[in-house]
C-alpha cells in the first residue's frame, strides 16, 4: 500500500525531471493535481534538504537527485561490467556508443562513449525515451515475451519519419529477432541512423547497447562492421556477468 507523501514526493521529483526548463508552483499544481498549499510545503521540504532548487522561474531537480542518480550508476553490476567494453567498442567503430535499460515501456541511457569525429551524434546519460521509437528499445522488446505488450496501441514518433502505426513497430520487432539486431534510420532524429543489440546475461532481457551514426557514413560496409562489433561487445559482456 502506497504512502500518500511519499508517493507525491517521488511524483513532483519525476515531473520535474521529465521538464526541460523549471516549473512554477502553479505548472505543478495544474500538472499534479495536489492542493497548492501542500504542495508548497512538499516543495520547501524538498528544497531544504537540496532535492530540489527553485529560482526566479520556478522550480527544477536538485544536486543531491544527481547524487542519488550517480550512486545507481557507480553500483550497477553491468555499468561496471560494461565500461571497457564500451571504451574498445567506440575505438573500434570511432562512433558513439550507448548502453540503455528497459524501464517500464520506456528506455533509460545508462553508459555512452562518443566519437572522435567532429561529425557526430551526442547523447546524455539519463534520457529516457519510448522503447518502441528506438533501435535500443526494440533490441530489447524482440527478444522479451511480453514486448508486443509494451508497445502502445497509438506510437508517438520521436521525428516526422517515426512510426506511429503498432503493426509496422511489431514487424520491426518480428525483423530484429531474424535478424539478430535492430535497426532504425532519422526515426529519433534527422539525419541519423542507429543499430542495437540485446544483452542476454538475463531473462527477461532488460539491457542492450547501441551505436548511433550519421547517415553521411552510415555505408552498407560500415553499418555490417558496427553490428558484428555490436555482436561481440554483446558476447563479451554477457560472459563477465556470468562468469
Amino acid at each position: 500500500m502506497a504512502v500518500k507523501s511519499a508517493d507525491r514526493t517521488v511524483e513532483v521529483l519525476e515531473t520535474l525531471a521529465r521538464s526541460s526548463a523549471p516549473l512554477s508552483l502553479a505548472e505543478l499544481h495544474r500538472i499534479l493535481g495536489y492542493p497548492k498549499s501542500s504542495l508548497y510545503m512538499l516543495l520547501q521540504t524538498l528544497v531544504d534538504r537540496r532535492w530540489v532548487e527553485t529560482d526566479s522561474r520556478g522550480y527544477k531537480v536538485g544536486v543531491r537527485a544527481l547524487l542519488a542518480g550517480t550512486s545507481y550508476l557507480d553500483r550497477d553490476p553491468v555499468v561496471r561490467a560494461a565500461a571497457p567494453v564500451l571504451d574498445d567498442l567506440r575505438a573500434e567503430v570511432n562512433e558513439t556508443v550507448h548502453l540503455a535499460r528497459l524501464d517500464g515501456a520506456n528506455i533509460i541511457y545508462l553508459a555512452s562513449r562518443e566519437s572522435q569525429h567532429h561529425l557526430r551524434t551526442v547523447s546524455r546519460v539519463g534520457r529516457r525515451l519510448p522503447a518502441h521509437a528506438t533501435a535500443l528499445g526494440r533490441s530489447i522488446l524482440a527478444n522479451r515475451r511480453d514486448g508486443a505488450d509494451l508497445v502502445p496501441a497509438k506510437p508517438e514518433a520521436l521525428s516526422s519519419q517515426g512510426l506511429t502505426d503498432r503493426d509496422a513497430i511489431l514487424a520491426e520487432l518480428d525483423a530484429a529477432r531474424t535478424d539478430g539486431y535492430a535497426s532504425e534510420s532519422e526515426q529519433t532524429g534527422p539525419g541519423l541512423g542507429c543499430r542495437a543489440v540485446v544483452l542476454t546475461y538475463n531473462d527477461p532481457v532488460t539491457d542492450a547497447l547501441s551505436c548511433s551514426v550519421p547517415l553521411a557514413r552510415l555505408n552498407d560496409a560500415h553499418g555490417e562492421q558496427i553490428v558484428h562489433a555490436l555482436l561481440a561487445a554483446s558476447r563479451r559482456i554477457t560472459d563477465l556477468l556470468t562468469r
